[in-house]
């Protein structure tokens, strides 16, 4: 067989791998929809399941005309500012797979980002405000600080490592997040006149556990795919070591979190050990491929902790993140950024300190601006009647559960 040919039959094959590595990360947007679903109350489940899909709908088309453009279209030679290509770029000559499924495997992660945003402003945001929200986060501030590490920009001259996007992606998320948090309030009757917190349950435990399996499920092409290339041997090998370590970091995360419920309230807290595993997958995304087996435990575990810890402090200042969605993916996800040089040696503190504070910074701020100008102009929030109603009837007209539906 010539060279040709071999060339081709590797290029095909890293074309495939990331194609299917997509389109499990696109199955990721099945699991925040159910997890989000379940932990919501009834009254605004077809709500919250509206959001995930329009959002996953507009992050695509958003990056398609812009975003992608500003993250890897004309290398500015590790500068602060992007130059802009034509739409959707140039194929390189010397490229391992294709420019089609490159930009497939890249919006999916866009996607991923702005679902961490949907479930911690759930319950009380207009949905018109956060699909608007939507459209500039994907087609402007992720692509952005993407630009800046992925894209070959000052981050990744610094020598700032994520492997997969502890820090690009669930970081940026959760800091979008916490900035449309901080100026849309607390759900009613989520705090006490004197500092008292007041659990509200969510609908459905069955909906939330399978969204949180489909989201470790799909965790393996987010971290696995990051690879990019599967033809040689060792990108195979480097591969199988991140799903294992994928994995063991979820695991670990899920029984540590356990453990921990256990110590404090004596009950086995299934919305903490849902989130303790996926606190265990965001902190291992940073870095899957360096560490052994024993550190992958070890990173998931601490995380698995970490998680509880962060939802209890944020309740106690009266910060409202219905699904936990900060803790699990900016505290945890700047957990994993710090872990990253504890096995490779490539990474330094320094730099990686660096990276989560300029991405934190500059997700926050420009969100903060974002979601301050909306909320000025068309206001984020719906009313207190609206509220009490449901954001289904308010904003879908459509229950979920119309049999059962009660407005408690």
């Amino acid at each position: 067989m010539d060279i040709t040919a071999i060339t081709e039959i590797k290029y095909a094959l890293d074309t495939f791998f990331l194609l299917i590595s997509g389109a499990l990360v696109m199955w990721m947007a099945a699991g925040f929809a159910m997890l989000e679903a379940g932990l919501v109350r009834s009254k605004n489940t077809t709500e919250i399941l509206t959001k995930n899909f329009v959002l996953f709908a507009v992050a695509c088309t958003m990056f398609l005309f812009v975003g992608y453009n500003i993250m890897y279209v004309g290398n500015a030679e590790g500068g602060v500012f992007p130059s802009f290509g034509a739409l959707i770029g140039t194929q390189a000559d010397d490229a391992s797979h294709s420019l089609g499924s490159d930009f497939f495997f890249q919006v999916v992660f866009v996607a991923t980002a702005m679902s961490v945003v949907s479930g911690a402003v759930a319950e009380r945001m207009k949905l018109s405000t956060f699909l608007i929200f939507a459209v500039v986060l994907t087609g402007f501030i992720y692509p952005v600080e993407g630009y800046w590490t992925w894209g070959g920009g000052f981050l990744s001259a610094a020598g700032f490592s994520d492997f997969a996007g502890s820090g690009i992606v669930h970081l940026a998320g959760a800091a979008a997040a916490l900035a449309g948090v901080l100026l849309l309030g607390a759900r009613k009757g989520k705090y006490g006149k004197n500092g008292e917190v007041h659990p509200i349950q969510g609908s459905n435990m069955p909906l939330a556990t399978l969204g949180t399996f489909i989201l470790w499920f799909g965790w393996f092409g987010f971290n696995g795919g990051s690879q990019l290339a599967l033809s040689s041997a060792d990108d195979a090998t480097a591969i199988g070591e991140v799903f294992l370590n994928t994995n063991a970091a979820a695991a670990a995360g899920a029984i540590a979190s356990l453990i921990t419920v256990k110590l404090i309230w004596g009950k086995a807290d299934l919305t903490m050990i849902l989130n303790g595993a996926l606190a265990g997958l965001v902190a291992i995304t940073a870095d899957p491929a360096s560490p052994s087996p024993v550190m992958s435990v070890l990173i998931g575990a601490i995380a698995g902790v970490l998680v509880i810890f962060s939802i209890l402090f944020f309740d106690k200042v009266k910060i409202d993140d219905p699904v936990g969605a900060i803790s699990v993916h900016g505290v945890c996800g700047i957990l994993g950024l710090l872990m990253v040089p504890v096995s490779n040696s490539d990474a330094t503190f320094g730099a990686q300190i660096y990276g989560a504070v300029v991405i934190f910074a500059w997700v926050f701020i420009a969100s903060l601006v974002v979601w301050a100008i909306l909320k000025a102009t068309m206001g984020i929030r719906v009313t207190e009647e609206e509220e009490l109603e449901g954001m289904d009837m308010h904003d879908c007209g459509v229950v979920a559960y119309p049999e059962f539906t009660s407005n408690k």
